[in-house]
């Protein structure tokens, strides 16, 4: 069944897809540009049986904040510190990712900083 939200991340909002048991192992779905978490409405389904699977819009994108170009620092670097945040907001410690695009440089930036937590990347 799949899940909508917003959680709150350094005073934003990201809003997210969720499907699956939290049991499971966690599976992020990072999407590219222009797109956000509903370019994975399909594929979701698809791998609820195996993962707990977790979309977010990046900030900018889909339902999550957009602040203005001139309050916001759009780098990959400070959109990987919302993710990071995000993750850390849902207690998401040690995860699977699928990068690509835009999610691609988050993703591997998330596996830089903290090798321990990624289980596996599809990219």
């Amino acid at each position: 069944m799949m899940k909508y939200a917003t959680i709150k991340v350094n005073g934003l909002d990201v809003f997210y897809r969720e499907s699956g048991d939290r049991q499971k192992p966690t599976f992020v779905l990072l999407h590219g540009f222009p797109t956000a978490s509903h370019m994975f409405r399909h594929l979701m389904p698809m791998l609820e049986e195996d993962f707990h699977v977790i979309a977010p819009d990046l900030i900018g994108f889909g339902q999550s904040a957009a602040p203005v170009h001139t309050a916001f620092d759009y780098t990959f670097d400070q959109l990987t510190d919302y993710v990071d945040g995000f993750l850390c907001a849902l207690k998401i410690e040690r995860f699977y990712l699928y990068v690509f695009d835009y999610g691609a440089p988050i993703g591997f930036n998330l596996a830089v900083r903290d090798p321990q937590r990624i289980l596996g990347i599809v990219s």
